[in-house]
């Protein structure tokens, strides 16, 4: 089967996507919804490249057969053990050679109907990387500003909820944006950028999408050029709300923070390199008393708010600015129901 698009293989017909690769292959990126079979084990996809350069191509080809089948049987044996005489499996490895090759060898010769990849993941991979940096993003964005703790997050799946297309990029980075913002192991840039990929293709390039305001880079996930130039240049909606409420918007937020002490304690002290050595003794000394209000709402005024000032300095895209009194469910809810009726008076660009 030869790729065109990176969204081909979720609808070509097949039952079962298999990646043959081995595990840390798969777990760094893989196509979606396949499942992982793989023929060779980290371990012995190394001795065999090993033996390849070290030995000779003929007894690495030698050992990588006999491993393969050896594999292959005890996948047949275990998870295919049940797959009936109509299953059509699509099968891929790197580059659509030789381990992905022998596999669907062996199931054809049981009786199934079996294709691969042509070129492999190193193909549909080139896809991804084709829509996502060499194509200009397609559709029309409308970013959602705000300062820390505005509720720009929360606002997202409340818009769609109200029919409102948004791309999450927080969500698919599995990151919070700050340094307060880890929320577990993220995915790898590749596999960031696959479900990137994949949430940008279902969306109707018709209609605006609402992109949360985000540096170029969330975590540890970058964000494609296009992408980054698209909300540098899109119109703005700026959530404006009183210190108070987005402080305990904050504490609504990060219970996780608030529910480990000695993790608040440490990323405090990342910030001792921008502020004086008393600011952080008095950030420290209120996550160690429990004083989240003063906590938030210093963090907000001494670190967060001017640096989101400078860099809206360079921006000059602000079409719309709601003001929120209260960042409570019902305020966040009613604010959805604002932008969302904003979002009819923009013309994205």
């Amino acid at each position: 089967m030869t790729l065109t698009q990176f969204f081909d293989v979720p609808h070509a017909g097949f039952d079962t996507l298999i990646d043959v690769r081995a595990p840390a292959e798969y777990a760094e990126d893989h196509i979606p919804s396949a499942i992982n079979l793989p023929v060779l084990s980290d371990e012995e996809r190394a001795r065999v490249g090993t033996m390849y350069k070290q030995v000779s191509p003929f007894d690495a080809r030698k050992l990588g057969a006999a491993l393969v089948a050896a594999n292959a049987a005890r996948h047949l044996q275990g998870p295919l053990a049940g797959m009936l005489g109509g299953w059509k499996p699509l099968v891929y490895c790197w580059r659509g050679g030789q381990r992905s090759g022998s596999f669907a060898m062996i199931l054809g010769q049981i009786g199934w109907r079996v294709e691969t990849i042509a070129g492999g993941y190193k193909a549909w991979r080139g896809r991804v990387v084709q829509a996502l940096y060499e194509m200009p993003f397609p559709l029309r964005a409308v970013v959602l500003d705000g300062n820390t703790g505005a509720g720009k997050t929360a606002l997202l799946p409340l818009l769609a909820a109200r029919g409102v297309q948004v791309l999450d990029l927080e969500g698919l980075a599995r990151h919070r944006g700050s340094l307060f913002g880890a929320v577990g192991p993220q995915p790898a840039q590749k596999a960031f950028e696959t479900a990137l990929a994949y949430a940008i293709a279902g969306l109707d390039p018709l209609r605006p999408v609402v992109i949360e305001a985000e540096s170029s880079k969330i975590g540890n996930c970058r964000l494609p050029a296009s992408i980054w130039k698209a909300m540098q240049a899109a119109p703005r909606v700026f959530i404006e709300a009183p210190a108070p409420a987005r402080a305990a918007h904050l504490i609504a937020a990060y219970p996780d923070m608030i529910a480990d002490s000695a993790r608040l304690m440490g990323i405090i002290e990342m910030l001792r390199a921008a502020h004086p050595a008393d600011q952080i003794a008095q950030w420290q000394a209120q996550a160690a008393a429990g004083q989240y209000m003063d906590l938030a709402t210093g963090l907000m005024q001494a670190h967060y708010d001017p640096r989101y000032a400078k860099h809206r300095a360079r921006q000059d895209k602000v079409v719309q600015v709601l003001r929120a009194d209260r960042l409570d469910v019902a305020g966040l809810d009613a604010l959805a129901g604002q932008i969302a009726a904003a979002l009819a008076a923009i013309r994205p660009v």
